[in-house]
């Protein structure tokens, strides 16, 4: 297995064999229950019906009946079922039946590609996607959606900040196609 955090430009790669990479030691297929605890500072599954949370703010996990969830029982939903499981160094796994499908990056990582400084560059150093969508706010350009389908990875360019400020890999929406 090849670790995607020490080995980042594998991320520019528009054909990426997702079965031979892990993030933070952990493969895609494997048990969700795999995610170190103590690198989990939050999460989300089936069982959260309200959150209340931001920055500076204790995070707060509800029921359907209202009853307040702890993060240990909203994590172990999340790692027995469907959900995702977000750590302290901007990294996620999406989990789905309990097995770890997706990864998600942003945050200081990212900062290895600090040197792509327009969309055009990042184009050369990522390839052309399969599929690119505008993100248009209020008549101005926020950034660029790529997805590239054989890699089942998608890469967020911030036309604001210019710089890469997200990518995911694995099973989420759009990344295999249309």
């Amino acid at each position: 297995m090849i670790e995607i955090l020490d080995n980042l430009d594998l991320l520019c790669q528009s054909h990426l064999d997702l079965a031979t990479v892990e993030m933070g030691g952990i493969a895609l297929g494997a048990p969700a229950a795999r995610v170190p605890r103590p690198t989990i500072v939050g999460a989300n599954s089936s069982i959260v019906i309200r959150y209340h949370g931001g920055t500076d703010i204790e995070s707060e996990y509800y029921d359907g009946e209202g009853r307040r969830l702890t993060l240990d029982e909203v994590v172990d939903h999340a790692s027995r079922s469907d959900g995702f499981l977000y750590c302290a160094d901007k990294l996620t796994y999406k989990v789905r039946v309990g097995k770890v499908v997706g990864f998600a990056i942003c945050g200081p990582h990212l900062s290895h590609f600090a040197h792509l400084t327009s969309y055009e560059e990042f184009l050369a150093a990522f390839g052309k996607p399969d599929r690119a969508r505008e993100e248009v706010t209020y008549g101005e350009l926020m950034g660029y959606d790529n997805y590239y389908w054989s890699a089942q990875k998608f890469v967020r360019w911030d036309a604001w900040d210019h710089r890469v400020s997200l990518i995911n890999l694995g099973a989420f929406e759009g990344n295999t196609g249309p």
